[in-house]
């Protein structure tokens, strides 16, 4: 028990255990993660100024790119400051609020999505009744929701691995606290804690992904009994971007988590794991602003000199 008590520490396996390796991922993580705050922060101004966007559509996309800022901030930011330092420790408390940060981001996104998908179901498939059932009264609701239960969800899971005893200092296999490399390391029972993560995780994971996928069945039966010459098409292209981050979101996490362990391995779960922390919500910026006529103006409006000068 006092070897138990006395780990206050872990060791990080971070981003490559090769140093040659490690200075080049250093510049392409670094620079992705500037990519990715300085997109999503545009996201969240451009909306944000423009009066035409203060939609439950651009007001749910808003907090996605707050989301993913949050998720990749969570995550990259310390294995950036580990490469350069080559200092591999985290420390136990840190791990722990991490992990919840970790956990509470990433189940927000794919809430958001499910929220979102929600939201183009109904402009779609109930025109008329939009405004009043997307009021902003219910935008407020959902959204307080999915903070709610993403962090009600993130709390069980940290307080369960708070209980765990770790008898010695273990390497993390990952580059940042994951809960699944940390259950790994616990020299005591972790049933509870693997029972918790199916049930949570598979839920927090398969509702929202299973409500998209109802939500654009309905949307393409909608489309597909459109007579109006152009407008099933129209009326989709407001779903495109949606689709794309959907199926790049939920391809990468499906891929690590519900992988068979005989095909997972330390190394694809990594890069897996890089691709939905960092990859995608990098990529959300330009799905959204190159596919969004409405999104690309206001982004254009955003940088015209006549706002600047205001500014200034």
């Amino acid at each position: 028990m006092a070897n138990q008590s006395s780990i206050s520490e872990f060791f990080l396996r971070g981003i490559s255990e090769l140093p040659e390796q490690e200075q080049l991922l250093f510049g392409i993580f670094l620079c992705m993660y500037l990519v990715t705050l300085t997109g999503n922060l545009l996201i969240i101004l451009a909306i944000g100024s423009d009066a035409h966007l203060h939609t439950p559509m651009y007001f749910f996309l808003a907090n996605l790119s707050f989301v993913d800022v949050g998720l990749t901030s969570s995550t990259v930011t310390k294995a950036l400051v580990n490469a350069q330092t080559r200092h591999r420790t985290i420390s136990y408390s840190g791990c722990l609020t991490q992990m919840y940060f970790f956990l509470m981001f990433g189940d927000l996104d794919s809430f958001f999505l499910a929220v979102m998908a929600y939201d183009r179901y109904v402009a779609i498939c109930c025109p008329l009744h939009y405004s009043t059932i997307m009021s902003p009264r219910v935008c407020v609701l959902l959204l307080a929701l999915c903070w709610v239960l993403t962090n009600i969800v993130a709390l069980t899971h940290t307080l369960l691995t708070a209980r765990l005893s770790f008898c010695v200092v273990g390497e993390i296999a990952h580059f940042f606290c994951d809960i699944a490399p940390i259950l790994k390391l616990s020299c005591s029972s972790t049933r509870i804690n693997e029972l918790m993560v199916f049930v949570l995780g598979g839920t927090v994971l398969v509702v929202p992904f299973v409500c998209i996928l109802v939500s654009y069945v309905h949307i393409i039966w909608a489309i597909l009994r459109v007579r109006t010459p152009g407008g099933g098409g129209k009326a989709f292209s407001t779903c495109s971007s949606h689709l794309c981050v959907v199926c790049v979101f939920y391809g990468t996490l499906f891929s690590t988590y519900l992988c068979p362990p005989s095909v997972a391995s330390e190394e694809k779960n990594m890069a897996a794991a890089a691709m939905y922390t960092v990859v995608t919500p990098m990529l959300n910026p330009f799905i959204y602003s190159l596919r969004n006529k409405d999104l690309k103006a206001a982004l254009e409006r955003l940088f015209s000199h006549r706002r600047l000068s205001s500014w200034i």
